[in-house]
């Protein structure tokens, strides 16, 4: 039971009132310093009033970073990279919670275990198959001895190579699947009373049209939640984008920050980066206001 009275409800606002602050004080301090000109800005200390250089600031970063394809190819990259989560985790949990096969939980947990590997520590191995997606083929052919025997048969070398580099398939394909979506639908799948699979399988519906006409619209709040985090984490990925583009064309909103950057000796432009900053940072702002209200309902609801 939850005691309530006044002064715990105003120990909890102010409580609240003090983690508004706290979170919104690195962005007041950007805002800021984007709105002043470059002596300003390096002033010790920066003045925490607002400049009037504001707008002037963001067209030069939206100009100098050239921001507008860049964001293009960030949005193509954060959605294909959530799209693919969101769809490769559920369709992973609906195997594991409604099959039956054998080293079913040794697949689940191999694929929990994961989780302890983050990008960072497989960035090696991952960029090796982006460069050549067959590279594993043409290993197991030439340790078999198919390559040596094909080209001392036809005098022809069998050298297989498809790379995925400077393309939206390499940035997003290698990131899609995830550990954390495929346990919270398990979770959620096995909330699901049996009494639905049954009465699926007596209108005479499959496994596929079981999954997309039941499981996916039960899903969707699941699906809006996963989404959005996935959403976010994608679009702030540094390193991937950045070994994985090598063609500027190709490059994405948080990689393309470090154009803001001098990369010589010299005084650099804060101001101007924040700028940057800001406008990076808007695209996936709306979407966690957008998708708020499913966002909360996907992690705190239980629909059935």
């Amino acid at each position: 039971m939850v005691e309530r009275s006044p002064i715990l409800n105003l120990i909890s606002q102010l409580l609240l009132f003090l983690g508004l602050l706290s979170a919104l004080l690195p962005f007041a301090i950007i805002a800021i310093a984007a709105s002043h000109d470059l002596r300003t800005v390096n002033e010790v200390p920066m003045p925490l009033t607002p400049g009037p250089y504001f707008w002037d600031n963001i067209v030069e970063a939206w100009n100098r970073a050239d921001l507008g394809p860049k964001i293009v190819n960030s949005i193509v990259f954060a959605a294909g990279v959530a799209l693919g989560k969101v769809f490769i985790a559920a369709l992973t949990a609906f195997s594991i919670v409604y099959f039956r096969y054998w080293g079913k939980m040794v697949v689940f947990w191999a694929i929990f275990i994961t989780l302890m590997l983050p990008l960072e520590v497989r960035i090696v191995p991952t960029y090796a198959v982006a460069a050549n997606v067959l590279s594993p083929y043409q290993a197991l052919l030439d340790i078999s001895g198919i390559t040596w025997l094909v080209r001392q048969a036809t005098g022809i070398e069998i050298a297989l190579k498809w790379g995925l580099l400077n393309s939206y398939t390499g940035l997003i394909l290698p990131l899609i699947a995830t550990a954390t979506g495929t346990f919270l639908y398990r979770q959620f799948f096995l909330t699901l009373p049996d009494e639905l699979t049954e009465a699926a399988r007596m209108d005479g519906a499959g496994a596929i049209r079981f999954f997309f006409d039941v499981l996916l619209p039960l899903s969707r709040t699941n699906m809006a939640a996963l989404g959005t985090i996935m959403f976010v984490w994608a679009w702030n990925q540094y390193l991937w984008p950045l070994l994985v583009t090598t063609d500027a064309a190709h490059g994405t909103a948080v990689t393309q920050l470090k154009e803001l950057i001098p990369q010589t000796n010299g005084t650099p432009d804060w101001h101007i980066a924040m700028a940057g900053t800001l406008i990076v940072m808007l695209p996936p702002l709306v979407v966690v206001i957008f998708m708020q209200r499913w966002f909360v309902r996907g992690l705190v609801a239980a629909e059935k």
